[in-house]
């Protein structure tokens, strides 16, 4: 069962989610931002380790707390770890008022038909019973659209529902994330048919299933207000997509009713060169202008 706490401030408190679930191909990419070259360590658990000490310096940061960040989304080996020998769930949600989700994606298949599907995750019950156990509150799941192909975008949208079903079977929220491009040539065209798969199979869940939506910063203003609205949404929330965290912030001032769950916009100003200090006051200045954008928003609601 769902917890009911974990529930209600993901529902209504506000603030925006951190993703710290950078994966084995794109954990490279993280620690080369924060300053550590690939030359600088060997083989994946080095790797795995870095990154685990610079999430955890994230995780320890006095402005990382649930006031905020309501929710922190974490890679598998990250849900496993500790923070001064507390279990990283448990850290965020006793110490530091956060809720934990947990990235269950296997990563991406070659793309098809203008997309690229998730790869099979044959032992995905397994996965979910044991971060249920750890105190896991949902998932988060990420296909990728690159071009406004409806076939494709279709069956995207059908796997990532199939898997919320399980998801849901299993007493956990899942965040669907079919993230569209911004370097689509069709993101706009893209979007439209996002939509309107998301909504069809919205409508098919169950009275009381509950999902949450993780969506790339549309191009048009509140185009995702039906969805936000929708009564199976828990919570619409915006991927960075490469986006820098000005842009990023900039365009989601602009989406009511939608949040931030930002990875490299959230950690591209951190090094590990920084005193704790120096540390400490970047990671609030970012949490500030990612909650700014996510609660503060700017002009007059598009009409649904």
């Amino acid at each position: 069962m769902v917890d009911a706490k974990m529930l209600n401030k993901i529902t209504s408190a506000p603030g925006f989610i951190a993703a710290l679930d950078q994966s084995g191909g794109s954990t490279p990419g993280a620690l080369r931002l924060y300053g550590i070259a690939e030359n600088d360590y060997q083989g994946d658990d080095e790797m795995y380790r870095l990154i685990h000490a610079m999430r955890v310096r994230i995780m320890k940061a006095p402005a990382f707390t649930g006031d905020k960040v309501i929710g922190a989304i974490l890679f598998e080996r990250t849900m496993d770890g500790d923070v001064d020998g507390e279990p990283v769930p448990a850290y965020l949600w006793e110490k530091r008022g956060v809720v934990p989700f947990l990235k269950i994606d296997k990563g991406l298949l070659d793309e098809e038909s203008g997309v690229q599907k998730m790869k099979p995750m044959p032992d995905l019950d397994a996965l979910l019973i044991r971060g249920r156990e750890k105190g896991i509150f949902g998932t988060k799941m990420r296909s990728v659209i690159a071009h406004a192909d409806k076939a494709g975008i279709a069956a995207v949208v059908k796997q990532q529902f199939e898997v919320a079903r399980q998801i849901i079977g299993q007493g956990l929220v899942p965040i669907v994330e079919p993230e569209v491009s911004i370097k689509s040539p069709t993101k706009v065209e893209a979007e439209a048919i996002l939509r309107d798969e998301i909504a069809s199979e919205l409508d098919k869940l169950p009275a009381g299933d509950k999902v949450m939506l993780k969506l790339t910063i549309p191009t048009v203003a509140d185009f995702y207000a039906p969805l936000v609205a929708h009564k199976s949404v828990v919570r619409v929330v915006a991927l960075s997509g490469g986006y820098s965290r000005v842009d990023a912030c900039e365009k989601l001032r602009h989406n009511h009713g939608m949040i931030a769950s930002f990875s490299r916009a959230l950690a591209e100003q951190l090094r590990v060169s920084m005193s704790d200090a120096e540390f400490n006051t970047s990671i609030a200045k970012t949490i500030d202008e990612i909650y700014a954008a996510s609660v503060d928003k700017t002009g007059a609601m598009a009409a649904e």
